[in-house]
């Protein structure tokens, strides 16, 4: 069994039990004896089924809310959010399935040749605690209206809000096109190893994605991996401190941090850096934080800043773990950053701004692009021809300027090194939940 603790005062949220390994079997075969049926429905009416899942979504929309904070602490207004968001996928989804795009080719007159999109098959869904609704809609949505079956297994840390959602969605969709098993990695690791699977897609850990990655070479499943990110924010000269100390603090310390695509390390100008870090302790100050997910993750998020502060960092506030109950945090920044420190190398995941005072644009631009990750950046600067260098050089799969959360809906792009690959969201996430065929139709003789 997996016991929850709500992280807010360590009272116990409920259990689930662990899949075992008839029970992965059971629901792998099952997917695999649904999927030719499943293809072969009309990508209409699985657009309109996916409407329907949408509809019961927004109106379990508290009920999973509430089950969400009490899991990970994630308050519950951002919780409800996150579950509208995923309704608004699904729903996106739903329309752009039924016009995915095929093409036919221009040969031979009496011949036709096209380019067909076909499912991939069973699609093994591997989500995260931190949104969990919201990043599981896309891949689900993606995966069936295309017309392959899934297994999902929600985090072990929220699997009663993976629990809900799966019944949600599998209420509207025939049986065994959508299923959900709960455990931790070694239920993960158990459903990539299958030879059966198709697809594998994973939303977590770099070091998850790395071993998913290597199950996946030998049994030629494809992958899509976003994994962990060390997102730098690159503050120039000619900025206001104030407004740059408040989009630091924004991309930082929102949902304590615990954010794919959260400011992890930032490099200042030092024209700008004493009123910068000045207006960003007062920030940090000002707000009162939600617990993170679990003791586990609080113990490493601290683990970041006493090495940190062992090495030479200046701790300018937070920094201590409070008494009490609960996996409380609070906002932290340091300064005085060397680039080596793990704060700065590393996923800290945590409600944590590490800043590094630099002597010029360029040489904070070269520092935000070294490491090992490439998920996301920002840059707020009001000079264009920065913004136009820093989003061409900078090796993330994203690159935000002068807005660290933002962006048209839909949007997509490729996580670099250590962050991952494959389209994670939009329209592009279609292409890779289906194959190609090629076919050529010629008249006999």
């Amino acid at each position: 069994m997996i016991e929850i603790r709500n992280p807010a005062d360590g009272s116990v949220v409920g259990s689930v039990p662990v899949a075992g390994e008839d029970e992965i079997d059971a629901a792998v075969t099952l997917a695999g004896q649904t999927r030719a049926q499943w293809a072969r429905t009309p990508a209409a009416e699985r657009g309109a089924l996916l409407h329907t899942a949408a509809e019961r979504l927004r109106a379990q929309a508290d009920e999973l809310a509430k089950v969400n904070e009490a899991e990970t602490g994630r308050p519950r207004a951002e919780a409800r959010e996150g579950v509208l968001a995923g309704a608004g996928t699904l729903d996106q989804y739903a329309e752009l399935g039924p016009v995915h795009r095929g093409r036919s080719l221009l040969g031979d007159v009496g011949a036709t040749d096209l380019m067909v999109p076909e499912p991939r098959g069973v699609v093994v869904a591997l989500t995260p605690w931190n949104d969990p609704v919201a990043v599981a809609c896309g891949l689900l949505g993606a995966a069936l209206v295309t017309g392959n079956t899934v297994v999902h297994k929600p985090s072990e840390r929220a699997p009663h809000t993976g629990q809900l959602l799966g019944e949600v969605l599998s209420g509207v969709l025939p049986g065994g096109v959508l299923q959900t098993l709960h455990g931790d990695g070694g239920v993960g690791a158990i459903l990539a190893m299958r030879d059966d699977v198709d697809v594998i897609a994973h939303v977590g850990s770099t070091a998850t994605g790395r071993s998913i990655a290597a199950s996946a070479a030998a049994t030629g499943a494809k992958t899509l991996l976003e994994n962990g990110g060390n997102d730098p924010l690159l503050i120039d000269e000619d900025v206001d401190p104030g407004w740059a100390a408040g989009q630091a603090a924004l991309g930082a310390f929102a949902n304590s941090g615990q954010i794919c695509v959260a400011v992890e390390r930032i490099y200042v100008h030092e024209a700008v850096a004493p009123a910068f870090l000045e207006a960003l302790v007062k920030e940090a100050e000002s707000r009162t934080l939600a617990p993170l997910v679990d003791r586990r993750h609080r113990d490493h998020v601290h683990s970041h800043v006493t090495d940190a502060l062992e090495r030479g960092a200046r701790l300018l506030t937070g920094g201590e773990i409070p008494d009490g109950p609960g996996a409380h945090y609070p906002a932290t920044v340091l300064a005085e950053c060397a680039p080596d420190l793990r704060v700065m190398t590393e996923e800290t995941f945590g409600p944590v701004a590490p800043v590094r005072v630099v002597p010029s644009f360029d040489q904070g631009l070269a520092e935000a692009s070294r490491g090992e990750y490439g998920l996301a950046a920002t840059v707020l600067t009001g000079s264009m021809a920065n913004a136009q260098r820093a989003w061409r050089e900078l090796p993330a799969g994203t690159v935000k300027v002068n807005n660290v959360f933002g962006g048209a809906p839909g949007g997509a792009a490729h996580p670099r090194g250590r962050s991952g690959n494959g389209y994670g969201y939009g329209p592009e996430l279609l292409d890779e939940m289906t194959q190609t065929k090629l076919v050529h139709v010629a008249p006999p003789g």
